[in-house]
């Protein structure tokens, strides 16, 4: 039996775009463009990419000054959770902040990085305020959950934006043992 090729590589390539057009189809139709409405709604939010992969959802967020961070995670997060399944989220926040204000908080930062270490978190708002007092006109704003804590840094109509991972606490015997 002899085959022909133009037939069977007709067949290859309509398969090929079938497959994979449909794929494409569902991933844009029915997984990105319901969570990029979620996600475009929740209130504070201007603009936002979104990059779905096999295992993970990397968020990218450009958010107005008045921006309420935590809830703005916890709708995506509850009301994504279908679309989302079992991805891992990333949320990145671009700032319209200022060198006045980066350098402000690389100031604290070792300040807060050592809060997070030690896992005394209720330190973080008292170091913040605390330092907030060197630079006129700075607003801190600091919220957590059982994920994150998040940070909003406003100088005038500036915001800086910072989401800080908490780690929970693991039980059981260490590693090592």
């Amino acid at each position: 039996m002899k085959l022909r090729l133009l037939p069977v590589l007709i067949s290859f390539v309509v398969s090929a775009f079938v497959l994979f057009g449909g794929y494409w189809v569902y991933q844009s139709v029915a997984m990105e463009n319901p969570l990029n409405k979620i996600v475009t709604s929740a209130p504070g939010v201007e603009s936002a990419n979104l990059d779905l992969s096999g295992t993970e959802a990397v968020i990218e967020l450009k958010l107005r000054s008045d921006a309420n961070l935590r809830e703005i995670v916890h709708k995506i997060s509850t009301e994504g959770a279908p679309i989302l399944g079992k991805r891992e989220v990333k949320f990145r926040v671009t700032n319209d902040s200022t060198p006045r204000l980066d350098a402000w908080w690389s100031s604290v930062l070792f300040d807060v990085a050592q809060a997070m270490e030690t896992k005394h978190y209720s330190q973080i708002p008292k170091t913040l305020e605390e330092h907030a007092k060197e630079m006129n006109g700075l607003k801190v704003s600091t919220e957590m959950d059982d994920n994150n804590v998040y940070i909003r840094l406003t100088d005038g109509d500036q915001s800086k934006f910072v989401i800080l991972p908490r780690t929970p606490a693991k039980l059981g015997v260490w590693p090592n043992e």
